[in-house]
């Protein structure tokens, strides 16, 4: 797009929102402290490099498009092209089988800061801060349950896993200059009735103190739930409720996966709700289709909304933002480019709502004034925002980063067997 037309409409927009108070050079600055943290496993649909065996533990990735990410290089390479179309800065999230194994099996119980000392190199090289994942699917001791499993072997086995995962984290914290952020998440549940809920749980509360009984300075937990997982449909040890109640009373982040609910519930609901007890929350980023199919996120209400609750909230200095889908159906660099790009609209647009304007009307009972901006808002000019933004980080604007895209596919990803 020529970069006169994007100026000439930037102004206009502008102007449009200088109307309501709104000044869109001070958004734009916000914006570039928006960091994404980008999933590493959607360029290898959540594969790793620790084997070849299947996705197990309740979660399930699909499609078959050609390209996917083979090893780090290849992995490394696509993360870097699609980090060159979308503006600002961010990081990378790391689940632990990402890990550099030198081409032996390193059990997990065994696994070391050095085997993520290529990870750390590159995040220096490339400016990129580095997030963190522990691992407790896809593996022979996984079964249906890990750190809830009452055979003190396995459990102590994940355990292990999980303290050394804490400091992996904590020396990537330690040599970027900046806390690394990880999430705790397993699968536990049962596939049919269940009648030892109690213990399950009791089970996985102490596993938990255990893990983060050794206070680490350089990295922040987060804990996450879930309502289900595939195969493990009638009970999750680990559920909101469990989660939240550990995260307020032991204050740590609670992780938001905007999959990880029932249909009918809002995530977005949960910002206001949650913050008021925990200090801290992450966001794992996806669109649920009828269940947690982790499709790319886009720029629907459900979005919108969850972004729009965090600026409501004055919560920007409290939320971490990670992206959370894998989606195999499709390019998968476009994967990352669409659902990172509409994230940032989703931000973006709720930096741009007159918020104390609307807020002061909601407190003085002017219900049709709230309703009536809250729809201008919508057709209002923030693409002419995105656009600028997209300008000042040198990254395509609108539909240009298709080509690449595609360009890419041809040169480089199509050539992998």
């Amino acid at each position: 797009m020529k970069e006169h037309l994007v100026n000439e409409a930037y102004k206009i927009a502008q102007e449009r929102y200088a109307a309501y108070g709104i000044d869109t050079e001070s958004v734009l600055s916000q914006m570039q402290d928006f960091h994404l943290s980008m999933h590493c496993w959607q360029a290898d649909d959540v594969a790793g490099f620790e084997s070849a065996g299947d996705l197990t533990g309740g979660i399930q990735a699909t499609g078959n498009y050609p390209g996917k990410a083979r090893n780090i290089d290849e992995l490394q390479k696509d993360i870097l092209k699609a980090k060159s179309l979308i503006p600002g800065t961010h990081r990378l999230n790391l689940h632990e089988i990402y890990g550099d194994f030198g081409g032996k099996f390193v059990d997990r119980d065994q696994v070391e800061p050095k085997h993520f000392k290529t990870w750390i190199d590159w995040g220096k090289e490339n400016n990129t801060k580095l997030d963190f994942n522990s691992t407790s699917f896809s593996h022979p001791k996984s079964g249906n349950l890990s750190l809830a499993n009452p055979d003190k072997g396995i459990r102590d086995f994940w355990i292990e896993h999980t303290k050394r995962c804490r400091i992996i984290a904590d020396e990537m914290g330690k040599a970027q200059g900046d806390p690394c952020i990880m999430n705790l998440w397993v699968h536990d549940g049962c596939k049919d009735v269940s009648v030892n809920h109690y213990t399950y749980r009791k089970l996985l509360k102490e596993s938990l103190d255990e893990i983060f009984a050794q206070k680490l300075d350089n990295m922040k937990d987060c804990i996450e739930g879930k309502v289900f997982g595939i195969g493990l449909e009638s009970f999750t040890v680990g559920s909101h409720d469990f989660y939240t109640a550990y995260a307020a009373k032991n204050n740590k982040i609670l992780t938001i996966d905007t999959g990880h609910y029932h249909p009918t519930e809002s995530p977005a609901d949960k910002v206001s709700a949650v913050l008021n007890f925990v200090p801290e929350l992450m966001l794992h980023v996806s669109r649920p289709v009828r269940w947690d199919s982790d499709h790319v996120t886009i720029m629907d209400d459900p979005t919108m909304e969850l972004f729009s609750e965090i600026v409501r909230a004055g919560a920007l200095n409290r939320v971490h933002y990670g992206l959370d889908y894998f989606d195999g159906a499709i390019n998968r660099i476009g994967a990352y480019v669409i659902g990172s790009r509409a994230a940032q609209k989703c931000m973006l647009r709720a930096l741009l709502e007159p918020q104390q304007l609307i807020s002061k009307y909601e407190i003085e009972g002017k219900n049709f004034q709230v309703l009536a901006l809250l729809e201008e808002m919508k057709a209002m000019p923030w693409n002419a925002v995105y656009d600028m933004f997209c300008i000042q980080n040198n990254v395509p604007v609108g539909d240009e980063f298709i080509a690449e895209i595609e360009n890419y596919e041809t040169t480089v990803t199509s050539k992998r067997a």
